[in-house]
């Protein structure tokens, strides 16, 4: 019982009747003649409004909705989030919906109206963005459906208790697969660029035919055989790429909405992706102040969803990334030449001269290659005009700051460490632009 008085809700415009009639009451003070009509005034909206809640409470299930949701939420990106309702009454409803979204959203009463015909199904279809990896939780989807008076409201609970997780961008990652499956990946800034170098590995020695390269006669194996016979190498795809993900305290820093750790999960997605569209082998490194997860590098079709699986469960520490451990499991985990790009960031050059001699002894052994933040917030401070002396000291900061990171840049290219120094919004394109391009150049 307790339930179906929980449900009637009483709408603005019956409350506005009882003012009407509280007020012919007050006026009949003055008017006697005014009693009569307010009593039956008042007898009347109690009759309608009772009407109006049994023609709502007849139908025992009037209305069905239910909520649709992606199976996970993907990070940094709008996910569609769809309302479906289904009118079962003999007359056309008004509708006031509001759905209970994850706290993390901080949406307050976001409310959708609508309007469904006898026999009809409405469906209303928002966006939300996520803007961290992990669990969200959706209340019930809150229903209030207006009687054919408007005298009274029903309300109606609909999937109550859902969670969704949230993962990294695989929206993202899905789009540069299509692109570079259809070969249209320069739409989204990605270079073409032409092969200059010819990486080859050996698989079998043949007789030789004429036309073949002279350069490439085995002569012991024609000293044997009595004729000649040649090498035959075929392009080497299957090259090591790991992703080597800092997760100390500066990677916490937020640029709109996202930390550099989360734009650093989503650029690793798609490279690793892209990396396995082009045959390499793809891994994964995080770190902070001791290894937090390696994932050995591979090409089975399952290794996406592991690193999909181990991103997921990232989180910043706030402590200081330890690269000398770093190069230790380098050094022990990794056999043979690979390709390494690191994400991490650099605030100053004497933060950077700390780390150089590790990273120095990593480049030595593979190719590597450092991802590091520009500070996108002082665009706007460098590219204004002071007006007064705080203005300049502050802009002056800011100069200095951007040009840190400019020479970090040059100090890592000096010692023959590859970098790139990019916005967090183009993290993607930056990192996939370097990638072909080493691969293009046969480094890779």
């Amino acid at each position: 019982m307790s339930a179906f008085f929980k449900s009637i809700y009483l709408p603005v415009s019956f409350f506005i009747l009882l003012m009407v009639n509280a007020g012919l009451f007050i006026l009949a003070f003055l008017i006697p003649e005014l009693l009569l009509l307010a009593k039956v005034v008042l007898l009347v909206t109690i009759f309608f409004a009772l009407l109006d809640l049994f023609l709502l409470y007849f139908w025992r299930d009037g209305l069905s909705g239910k909520r649709n949701t992606p199976d996970k939420l993907s990070n940094g990106d709008e996910n569609p989030i769809e309302l479906i309702f289904d009118n079962q009454y003999p007359y056309a409803i008004k509708l006031r919906v509001i759905d209970e979204v994850p706290f993390q959203f901080q949406l307050r009463e976001e409310a959708v109206e609508l309007e469904i015909g006898v026999g009809e199904t409405a469906s209303r279809t928002y966006g939300l963005r996520p803007l961290e990896r992990g669990e969200y939780d959706f209340g019930a989807v809150n229903a209030y459906v207006s009687g054919p008076l408007r005298l009274v409201k029903r309300k109606y609970e609909f999937d109550e208790g859902q969670m969704v997780p949230c993962y990294p961008s695989y929206v993202q990652m899905r789009k540069y697969q299509l692109m570079a499956i259809s070969n249209r990946l320069n739409e989204f800034g990605v270079k073409q660029i032409r092969r200059l170098g010819h990486t080859t590995e050996f698989e079998q020695i043949k007789n030789y035919v004429r036309g073949d390269d002279y350069r490439t006669i085995n002569w012991k194996a024609t000293a044997r055989a009595g004729k000649l016979m040649v090498n035959q190498y075929m392009d080497e795809r299957s090259q090591p790429v790991y992703c080597l993900i800092d997760k100390s305290r500066l990677m916490q820093m937020p640029f709109e909405g996202l930390s550099l750790l989360d734009y650093a999960i989503n650029a690793s997605l798609v490279l690793s992706n892209i990396a396995l569209y082009k045959q390499d082998r793809v891994g994964l490194i995080t770190f902070c102040e001791k290894l937090d997860n390696f994932l050995p590098a591979s090409s089975r079709p399952v290794q996406m969803n592991r690193i999909i699986e181990s991103l997921y469960k990232q989180d910043t520490d706030f402590l200081e990334a330890d690269y000398e451990r770093l190069y230790a499991v380098v050094r022990r985990k990794l056999s043979g030449r690979s390709l390494l790009i690191l994400y991490t960031n650099f605030e100053s050059l004497s933060s950077l001269k700390r780390q150089l001699p590790y990273l120095q002894s990593i480049a030595k052994l593979h190719l590597l290659v450092v991802v590091f933040f520009e500070n996108t917030e002082l665009s706007g401070l460098l590219e204004s005009r002071p007006k007064d002396l705080k203005e300049v000291y502050i802009k002056t900061i800011g100069e200095d700051f951007a040009f840190k990171k400019r020479q970090i840049a040059k100090e890592l290219e000096k010692h023959g460490i590859i970098s790139i120094l990019t916005p967090p919004s183009s993290l993607t394109v930056d990192t996939l632009n370097k990638y072909l391009e080493l691969k293009a150049r046969g480094m890779a």
